[in-house]
């Protein structure tokens, strides 16, 4: 059964499979279009770094909000990943909302980013987060059908000219 754990050691060489999925496919996974396996592969503690770098206890930059981030798993087998957002910025309330996720490429379509939501706002739970605020673009279905099937009451669609060039819906849920 796939579970939501701290981004781990463990999981580096399907991780690495998956940014390599994401490259070669030219989607998502955040910023791994643009980085580089070697150096992955070379320094994973820097990534793994990377990922806690907003948990509470640590500062922060300024306009930055303490999250987490937590990968969907079975097995061995690394499917995606979320960010938990503590709070709203109000970067974060225009764009962005209290969890973003995303699965790997070989994985979608399988009902893992429904699941990924679904324990991500159970985590959010548990961090006393509510009502969630989760976004996505107004053209990507997937997810539309994702935050619906998750409980997600549309706000409204926006235009977000200084975060992206295509219109965005807004999803509130309450739990």
């Amino acid at each position: 059964m796939p579970e939501l754990v701290r981004p781990s050691e463990r999981y580096k060489d399907s991780f690495l499979d998956a940014v390599r999925e994401a490259q070669e496919s030219g989607s998502g996974l955040g910023d791994t279009l643009k980085w580089n396996l070697d150096d992955i592969r070379a320094d994973f503690g820097k990534v793994l770094r990377d990922l806690t770098r907003y948990e509470p206890g640590n500062d922060l930059p300024d306009g930055f909000v303490h999250s987490e981030y937590r990968w969907l798993v079975e097995g061995e087998e690394y499917l995606g990943r979320v960010s938990i957002r503590y709070t709203l910025s109000d970067s974060l309330r225009e764009f962005g909302g209290h969890i973003g996720y995303e699965i790997r490429p070989s994985a979608r379509r399988r009902g893992y980013g429904t699941l990924i939501l679904k324990l991500a706002l159970e985590r959010a739970r548990e961090l006393g987060i509510g009502p969630v605020l989760v976004t996505c673009d107004v053209d990507n279905l997937g997810s539309r059908g994702v935050i619906e099937a998750n409980g997600g009451e549309l706000e409204g669609e926006f235009e977000v000219p200084q975060h992206q060039d295509k219109p965005i819906r807004r999803y509130w849920i309450r739990h």
